[in-house]
């Protein structure tokens, strides 16, 4: 995923709280998805530095010597300038990027045509 080009804001900024509720009903629902979201988008940005760092991965013997990896910095540095996981959600909740499935419905769905069928 790249990241860099979500268009999501690096820096927090006043959202309209409407704009959220148009695309999802309520409040409540929209914070459930955004805090989802965002717990995904976290877990493929850790596994993918945490991937990129461990080319820099010392051994025992290289433990002794204490010195600076530029790219291991330039890397750390890259990854900290991203924006935040809950930006890049809530933008994307914004431009209808997020597929939202309700299990509720799809239960009752099921529900019903389990009674239908007997």
């Amino acid at each position: 995923m790249k990241f860099k080009r979500t268009g999501a804001e690096k820096s927090t900024i006043t959202r309209n709280v409407n704009d959220f509720v148009e695309k999802t009903g309520n409040v409540f629902k929209a914070v459930s998805i955004l805090s989802s979201r965002s717990k995904q988008i976290n877990e493929k940005m850790k596994e993918e530095l945490l991937s990129k760092l461990e080319e820099f991965a010392l051994d025992q013997e290289q433990l002794d010597e204490v010195f600076e990896n530029q790219e291991q910095i330039a890397v750390s540095k890259f990854y900290e300038s991203l924006p935040k996981p809950w930006a890049i959600a809530m933008q994307e909740l914004l431009n209808d990027e997020i597929y939202v499935r309700d299990n509720k419905i799809e239960e009752d769905d099921e529900s019903v045509e389990s009674s239908e069928s007997e």
